[in-house]
């Protein structure tokens, strides 16, 4: 057999390019960590390194290396795309479904219309636009339009996730930011292909054309739905995680491979061109597979674990292609598409809140969660930069620069907008706020031991004493409160009736007492005494109080490690990274959701479901009821979103 040398040798350059660009990747990550301390985002420090890497500085990535590396964006591009699908998940948005639709197309429109007619009025102030005809111009204008609709989900996920907020703003904000990266994607596959000929001059046939167009939508929807098959597959390999991993990677080459193909064979064989966009086939596969398949948390798992090495690699290598004389030139062009695009946001979220209903609040600071962009806007600007390399670059520099300014000025705002509709759950300190309030009636050292522990889990933990001493009242640990009679009055100084969990460590007459006045006047959900009289037994169980028997516990734990060790250690947090908690389901969202349907981390395992005080048997089919407590068990962290995501603030 003959070898050809020629290809070997491409292989060998490759390689090489391979391990230099691995390199200025990892100082790339590493390097970045600067500009978050700096509170710059993330993307900026990439970008920027990438651009001091690039040709126009130190040359570490020169211009034959981003050809040759060309393959690398053609994966994190399919990647990105999978994981604005990803998000797409449509049971969680059906309470506020009215009004992200009707945001979402007021945005569409207003930002697309806006941003198209300053770049077409600007064309005489931008250099690549001279000698190009009126048609050319136009389609330019309207592909910077298309781009300037895009925002960046992972950025309004982060900043969500950073102060915990939930709510109706917070869902319609992530709703929309979702569902106007799906919208731009199929956009700018219209947009795309209806200025091709327009770009470059060729005959412009509006029948001819707009049937090209569908042709395309149906190939990149059949195409969708095939990689949505392969995914299964993918995903349902047993372990192997970093294996899955690698196929979900190369599931996204091979739709790039494929669309090439498409277009050679489509142009060759038909006479017709197709251009089947594989951005959009990529989000409608993982679109399916978000809400159409068991597979869905496995692929979030994925898509959250892999996405920091690709964003690595995809924005440092963008950041190489951008031209500093572009940008040194053009910044006025800059500031004015960055302030058109925000004019664009304040009117038509004024305008699709005023649609939707929603409070006067809203209408006034609905822009501020959209201005980010990051992932899809820089792709669709290299897709055009990779299409045309005569002009492409320098309006990609340009696109590029307007998404640095929106990702630095964004995400403040988003925070301020969260703030100022009281949906953030994190103190200005950055610890948790809790709604989590607990008595204990008696002071001792037991006591003292229960309320440390609670105090770890962010309970808010105050003791009710009869006759406390002069040092009991002013510890400084914890709120001592005097018991001076069991009547409601009387619990109702020191607000009883807000009290989450009530514990009552008195004598069993005390005890009683309490939790009678409790259960009768206040409806206290958990009432828990420590039992002295076994006779006492029957009064606590007929007015629902949890009694814990000191003669009988210790037998019954013993029996408990022996029969399940693990879950006995998990339940009683023996593993300081694990936990066990009952949340109530107050969210409206999840109102009729199967289990299976719960979008929930991997680590959090359901344990059971209580309904209207008896435990009901629970399975993947079993559907979630307003008032429902759920018992899960899990990592901190997670069960920390879970419960923010089920009881919906």
């Amino acid at each position: 057999m003959e070898m050809n040398f020629g290809d070997m040798h491409s292989v060998v350059q490759v390689l090489i390019y391979l391990g230099a660009f691995g390199i200025v990747a990892v100082a790339s990550g590493q390097i970045a960590g600067v500009f978050q301390r700096l509170k710059l985002p993330l993307i900026t420090g990439f970008l920027v390194i990438g651009l001091v890497s690039g040709p126009e500085l130190f040359g570490l990535i020169d211009k034959e290396a981003l050809s040759r590396l060309s393959f690398l964006n053609d994966i994190a591009l399919s990647f990105i795309a999978f994981a604005v699908g990803s998000e797409l998940y449509l049971k969680e948005f059906r309470s506020r479904i009215s009004s992200i639709i009707a945001m979402t197309i007021s945005q569409v429109l207003s930002t697309f219309v806006l941003v198209s007619l300053i770049i077409f009025y600007l064309a005489d102030l931008i250099p690549f636009f001279d000698n190009m005809s009126l048609a050319a111009r136009i389609s330019i204008s309207m592909l910077a339009g298309t781009i300037a609709v895009a925002n960046s989900p992972s950025s309004a996920i982060a900043i969500i996730n950073e102060l915990r907020a939930r709510g109706p703003f917070t869902k319609t904000s992530i709703g929309v930011t979702v569902l106007k990266d799906f919208a731009v994607i199929i956009f700018f596959a219209v947009i795309f292909t209806l200025s091709k000929s327009l770009i470059q001059e060729e005959d412009f046939k509006l029948i001819y054309n707009i049937g090209q167009v569908l042709a395309e939508l149906v190939v990149a929807f059949g195409m969708g739905f095939l990689v949505w098959i392969l995914l299964k597959r993918v995903l349902s390999i047993k372990g192997a995680g970093i294996l899955k991993k690698l196929l979900v990677l190369a599931t996204g080459f091979l739709v790039y491979l494929l669309t090439r193909i498409t277009d050679d064979y489509s142009s060759r064989y038909l006479g017709l061109e197709l251009h089947v966009e594989p951005l959009l086939i990529c989000i409608i596969g993982s679109f399916l597979i978000t809400n159409f398949s068991v597979y869905r948390n496995d692929f979030v798992r994925i898509i959250k674990e892999t996405g920091p090495y690709v964003y690595i690699i995809f924005f440092t290598l963008t950041g190489a292609m951008i031209s500093i004389d572009v940008v040194a030139s053009l910044w006025f062009i800059t500031l004015i598409l960055f302030g058109s695009r925000i004019i664009s946001l304040v009117f038509a979220c004024f305008i699709g809140s005023v649609t939707a209903g929603d409070p006067p609040l809203y209408r006034w600071i609905s822009w501020m969660p959209f201005i980010t962009q990051a992932g899809v806007g820089v792709g669709l600007a290299t897709i055009i930069a990779t299409e045309y390399a005569g002009w492409g670059g320098q309006f990609a520099t340009i696109m590029i620069s307007v998404i640095v300014l929106n990702q630095i000025v964004g995400p403040p705002l988003f925070k301020w907008a969260l703030h100022l509709v009281s949906e953030v759950h994190v103190r200005p300190d950055g610890t948790y706020e809790t709604e989590k309030r607990i008595l204990i009636f008696g002071w001792e050292d037991q006591s003292h031991a229960v309320a440390n522990q609670l105090k770890k889990q962010r309970w808010n933990v105050e003791f009710v004493a009869v006759n406390p001493s002069d040092e009991t009242l002013n510890n400084q640990e914890f709120v001592v409160h005097e018991l001076k009679g069991t009547d409601h009055l009387s619990l109702r100084k020191f607000s009883a009736e807000t009290a989450n969990t009530i514990v009552c460590l008195l004598s069993d007459e005390e005890n009683y007492a309490i939790c009678e006045t409790a259960y009768e006047n206040f409806g206290t959900r958990h009432l828990i005494v420590r039992l002295q009289d076994r006779e006492f037994y029957r009064k606590f169980h007929r007015i629902g109080v949890m009694v814990m028997d000191p003669t009988t516990a210790m037998v019954s734990l013993l029996e408990h490690f022996v029969r399940a060790p693990i879950a006995t250690s998990l339940l009683l947090g023996m593993d300081e990274t694990q936990d066990s908690i009952d949340i109530e389901l107050r969210n409206p969202d999840f109102h009729g959701m199967t289990l299976r349907n719960l979008r929930i981390p991997s680590d959090v395992i359901i344990l059971s479901v209580t309904r209207g005080d008896h435990p009901i048997i629970s399975h993947g089919y079993t559907r979630l009821r307003m008032g429902d407590i759920v018992t899960l068990v899990g990592s901190n962290k997670s069960l920390d979103k879970v419960r923010l995501n089920l009881q919906g603030y």
